[in-house]
């Protein structure tokens, strides 16, 4: 009995530095993980950014065409009633 009771506390013994291995590579993942999402969303955040700027640009664009064809429209009515 004593040889089962040291049998068992010697296979113990050694599976901890595997768990103590597995739960290191848990944590290692974890960690990872981590600086991955923290990375896209810095890049996500980047994105939405130059999605802005260029919404920005689309809109102003589009001001000065309305603003152009209101001119042309103004300038031609005025033309007409010459």
């Amino acid at each position: 009995m004593h040889a089962a009771t040291s049998s068992s506390v010697h296979l113990h013994r050694r599976a901890a530095p595997g768990w103590v291995l597995c739960t290191l590579l848990v944590a290692g993942c974890g960690a990872e993980v981590a600086g991955t999402a923290a990375t896209v969303g810095k890049l996500q955040t980047e994105q939405a950014s130059q999605a802005r700027a260029q919404q920005q640009q689309i809109v102003d664009g589009l001001k000065q065409a309305q603003d152009a064809g209101l001119q042309r429209a103004a300038d031609a009515a005025a033309s007409a009633g010459q």
